[in-house]
């Protein structure tokens, strides 16, 4: 039973003596390693590597790939115009060189990156000074990302790092300034919608006064034309009538008559009084009445 627990210890020892002498690089890590302290080697390439055990050598591990640092709280920048501006950020960087990078920033890129984004702020807080609102906002706003990188360009490398692109995010200005845009706006807005309200009136005006006009036109030619055409029917007609009469004055006697009796008898509740002696009577009466004369 000794020999056999000895063995199980011997090759117990044995794995982990192997253990803290071999380790794995990721493709996407770079390993540094220690030897007492100072920095012995840097191993980019993946795959399975020897060192030798603790004390004697460790190892850190660095994530190469690009790692992203966005502004860590908005602060107002002032333009050309002295006007200000809260500029949101983003900066993609990555590892250069590692053993500069472990000897400003240790292995924690958190410390790294509480260092860098003081020195962003300052390259846009210079690149944002030089131009106005305009430009910071339109016109200009790829030249200040291209001038924050020319600019973090030579700092990165004290860090250890490559700077691979710098963006801008978000430009606006403070709130205070920005309420005061959105009142301007509102107003200006205000004031365009009431002008158009107003030419709208004006034309609405104009088109139901020469509407009105129009159909006035139309009425009067309309009525002209109906009392002209009623005109020249009455002439007719009083052309016809005297042609008749003329040839039959008995007929024209007979048919004044026969309007008498309908102008006079228009509803059935009608009541006339009439001397028996009077014309109209004796036409009501017929001809038996004009024999018992």
């Amino acid at each position: 039973m000794n020999r056999i627990g000895l063995i199980a210890v011997s090759t117990l020892l044995a794995l982990m003596l192997a253990a803290s002498t071999l380790f794995i690089v990721d493709q996407r890590q770079v390993a540094v390693v220690y030897a007492l302290g100072e920095i012995k080697e840097v191993i980019a390439e993946p795959g399975l590597k020897f060192k030798l055990p603790p004390p004697f050598q460790n190892v850190v591990f660095l994530d190469k790939r690009i790692q992203s640092l966005d502004s860590p709280e908005t602060r107002p920048i002032f333009t050309a115009e002295k006007q200000s501006l809260v500029v949101d950020w983003l900066v993609k960087w990555r590892i250069a060189d590692s053993r500069q990078f472990i000897r400003n920033n240790t292995a924690d890129i958190r410390v790294l990156e509480s260092r860098l984004s003081p020195v962003v702020q300052a390259a846009f807080n210079e690149a944002v000074t030089k131009r106005t609102v305009a430009g910071v906002l339109a016109t200009d706003r790829e030249r200040v990302m291209q001038d924050v990188r020319d600019r973090l360009a030579e700092d990165a490398k004290s860090f250890g790092i490559e700077i691979v692109d710098v963006r801008i995010k978000r430009v606006d200005f403070v709130a205070d300034i920005t309420d005061a845009v959105y009142r301007r706006m509102q107003s200006e807005r205000q004031q365009v919608a009431n002008e158009l309200r107003s030419t709208g009136s004006a034309e609405a005006e104009q088109i139901r006064a020469d509407a009105d006009r129009q159909r006035q036109v139309i009425v009067a030619e309309a009525y002209r034309d109906a009392q002209k055409i009623k005109g020249e029917g009455d002439a007719k007609a009083s052309a016809l009538y005297a042609d008749a009469f003329g040839r039959d004055p008995q007929f024209a006697q007979f048919y004044r008559s026969l309007e008498a009796y309908r102008a006079s008898f228009r509803n059935k509740n009608d009541v006339m009084v009439l001397d028996q002696g009077s014309d109209f009577f004796k036409a009501m009466r017929g001809s038996g009445a004009a024999g018992a004369k």
